[in-house]
């Protein structure tokens, strides 16, 4: 039996990291929390940093597909999985394809531009700019099976939104219309 995915999708700063913490919480099974940093997170930094920046986006890509392929991997054992990803339209392309056999809770992580600015240069961690780059692209597609504000909720209570959707007979489809 094939695990189920709760796809956490938004762009970076808007709360996925903290709504999966959560999640680990209040979902009734056992899930993983794997989000597509950690993936980046393995890969040589040292010899990264040694590649011309015109190769760089190769590697991303490749990266990130992997990630995917990690995702169904999982999810092919029978595992329930948290994914926590900042989708650009190619990528969701290559997502909808790899992950057709699973169940996917396609979740849109949501905040204002101004938030995301402000916790951007509070947490110091990331390039200037970056989620002003995404905010644009991350919800091209326009469909999700829930949506959550994090500037209007804290991640516990998105969590236990998504949980209390989660638990619904409806609670996947966008991956299906997305693919239609």
């Amino acid at each position: 039996m094939n695990g189920h995915i709760v796809f956490l999708n938004g762009a970076s700063s808007s709360g996925k990291v903290s709504i999966a913490r959560e999640l680990l919480d209040t979902l009734p099974t056992p899930y993983f929390s794997f989000a597509r940093d950690a993936v980046n997170s393995m890969r040589s930094r040292t010899r990264t940093a040694e590649l011309p920046e015109s190769e760089f986006p190769a590697v991303l890509d490749r990266t990130v597909r992997g990630y995917h392929r990690m995702l169904a991997g999982l999810a092919a054992a029978g595992n329930d999985v948290i994914a926590d990803h900042v989708l650009r339209p190619q990528w969701l392309l290559d997502c909808l394809a790899v992950l057709r056999p699973y169940e996917v809770t396609f979740v849109g992580v949501r905040c204002p531009l101004p938030e995301l600015r402000r916790r951007e240069e509070r947490r110091g961690d990331r390039d200037p700019g970056l989620a002003e780059r995404q905010f644009p692209v991350v919800d091209q597609h326009g469909d999700y099976d829930f949506e959550c504000d994090t500037s209007e909720r804290t991640p516990r209570e998105c969590a236990e939104a998504i949980t209390a959707f989660v638990s619904t007979s409806d609670r996947s489809g966008a991956f299906a219309r997305l693919r239609g």
